[in-house]
């Protein structure tokens, strides 16, 4: 009986890998941006399983760039430093003891244990932040706000370099001030940004949330920026999900081909997103 259930398993594993082929095909030299925010990493475990679920991409052709958040993380560390942290209007005041301890924990921390744990599963991982080969040039977002910026330049020839070498970007979102200032970016509107510069074929932004819904609670699995300023201007799409999808019309206008929001917690979110017919979350694209 074990053996017949074996063997069940694995032409299942088969019949799955044969239903893929298209979409392998499909994105075969595509550049995948992929936001992993700090909610969406979750265990060693979880992390582990996203590791090689973009090893695995890469593997079968697709370039994938991985930008992170770590907002608990900065959290825990100020507080471990007993550094006060303002906000206004809901953004946190960045000064000069706080944007230290931001860097500190993106491009060392978090960042590091993201490139570990893809290089444990067999990949190449290097890491970065948009400080990097000048990848992401920012003006102040608000004065109030001290070292939060907003993304205004960038030069993306570095991550076209490490994709000839197979090399996946794993990319902390600080971006350099033209003064030498060191910026503090919020994670969707960083990968928003490197998405539209690179012309990326995918953005996908790993939340906690299953996706898009509408005023009934459904998630919607297709919809077009009409419909998403449409649904914002009528309250449908409020609170923390505005962001989010204000970044995937940000990135459709600069080129991006389309934008999923779907849930980071689930196991294997990338791969049925981009391999299987009814994807994971909300595809979300200009027309």
């Amino acid at each position: 009986m074990k053996t017949q259930d074996m063997n069940r398993d694995w032409i299942a594993t088969a019949d799955t890998l044969s239903r893929a082929l298209p979409y392998l095909q499909r994105y075969d030299g595509a550049i995948v941006v992929i936001k992993l925010g700090g909610h969406a990493m979750g265990s060693d475990e979880a992390m582990d399983s996203f590791a090689r679920d973009v090893v695995l991409m890469r593997q079968v052709g697709i370039n994938p760039v991985i930008v992170h958040g770590g907002g608990p993380m900065i959290n825990a560390m100020l507080k471990r430093l007993d550094i006060q942290s303002d906000f206004v209007n809901g953004k946190r005041v960045t000064d000069t003891a706080t944007v230290e301890v931001v860097e500190m924990v993106l491009s060392g921390l978090v960042n590091k244990r993201i490139v570990q744990a893809i290089n444990r599963q067999g990949g190449a991982a290097v890491g970065l932040s948009g400080k990097d080969a000048n990848l992401m040039i920012c003006d102040p977002a608000d004065p109030e706000l001290g070292f939060v910026g907003d993304p205004v330049e960038m030069n993306p020839a570095l991550l076209h370099n490490l994709f000839r070498d197979d090399i996946i970007p794993v990319i902390a979102p600080l971006g350099a001030g033209r003064e030498g200032e060191t910026f503090n970016v919020n994670g969707d509107t960083a990968a928003g940004a490197i998405a539209g510069a690179l012309r990326a074929d995918r953005l996908l932004l790993l939340t906690d949330v299953s996706g898009v819904k509408n005023a009934e609670g459904d998630v919607l699995t297709e919809l077009n920026a009409g419909q998403i300023r449409d649904m914002t201007s009528d309250g449908t799409i409020a609170g923390g999900m505005i962001p989010k999808t204000q970044t995937a019309l940000d990135a459709l206008q600069q080129g991006v081909r389309a934008v999923v929001i779907l849930d980071g917690r689930a196991p294997n979110a990338c791969l049925l997103e981009l391999f299987t017919e009814h994807g994971a979350g909300s595809l979300i694209r200009a027309q």
